[in-house]
């Protein structure tokens, strides 16, 4: 059964030391992920599944342990996704950034409540397909907490990486509202062809949650909304 829930953004600029000197302009939204985390270690959970975009096709299940790190961005800085020790071979399968910044806030906020666990979900994932793996984690333990990494659209201004597209706020708008209300109807129905053309991340990872979220009766809350970069963060506990 899911008992609580954080979605939190995924940029690796939210990490300060690949931010660098604009590590500040991102500190609202740290502050908000770590109130977000202290949401899933009050619900005492069994097992935490960090559910988190990984490029178009996914990249299936990592186990706790798993190595991530950040110098592909210039930053010689290595994490762990949780506390156990990485198994044989995990170093030839590192967590991808999403992963790698979900470890980054599990480390900073000294996560010990439950192991953990990874799962890099494709982009592109079909909406039912999202759904039945959220359906699927919650059979995993008797009390499941999902952190679920995901940026909304990429499309908020000019500068945005994928340049201005008046339909962005609109869109983003109504994710910071399913998300913040813990409307499981309204993240099923998210456009993915919308999703994909605004370069929205998140949209599969918030569908798994979505289906994680059936029946649970979950309330949410909205802790950060913005788009400092022209890309839409989005910060939420559910419990």
């Amino acid at each position: 059964m899911l008992v609580a829930a954080a979605v939190c953004p995924c940029p690796p600029l939210l990490v300060p030391r690949v931010a660098a000197g604009a590590a500040p302009e991102l500190a609202a939204a740290r502050a908000a992920c770590t109130d977000a985390l202290g949401v899933l270690a009050a619900s005492r959970p069994d097992l935490l599944v960090v559910v988190a975009p990984a490029g178009q096709s996914g990249r299936g299940p990592y186990p706790e342990g798993a190595p991530g790190s950040f110098r592909g961005f210039g930053v010689d800085l290595d994490v762990r996704l949780g506390e156990g020790a990485s198994l044989p071979g995990a170093a030839e399968r590192p967590l991808p950034p999403s992963l790698a910044v979900a470890a980054w806030l599990l480390e900073r906020t000294d996560w010990s409540d439950a192991p953990v666990e990874g799962l890099g979900v494709g982009e592109a994932l079909e909406a039912e397909r999202c759904v039945q793996a959220g359906a699927g984690i919650v059979t995993r333990a008797d009390r499941v907490a999902l952190l679920v990494m995901g940026d909304a659209s990429a499309c908020r201004t000019l500068k945005a990486p994928g340049y201005l597209d008046k339909r962005a706020v609109g869109f983003d708008a109504e994710v910071a509202r399913a998300l913040g209300a813990a409307d499981v109807a309204a993240l099923k129905a998210l456009d993915a062809e919308l999703a994909y053309e605004l370069k929205v991340s998140g949209r599969a990872p918030w569908q798994v949650l979505a289906g994680a979220a059936e029946g649970a009766d979950l309330g949410g809350a909205l802790l950060y909304e913005d788009a400092p970069y022209g890309v839409g963060y989005v910060v939420a506990a559910w419990s």
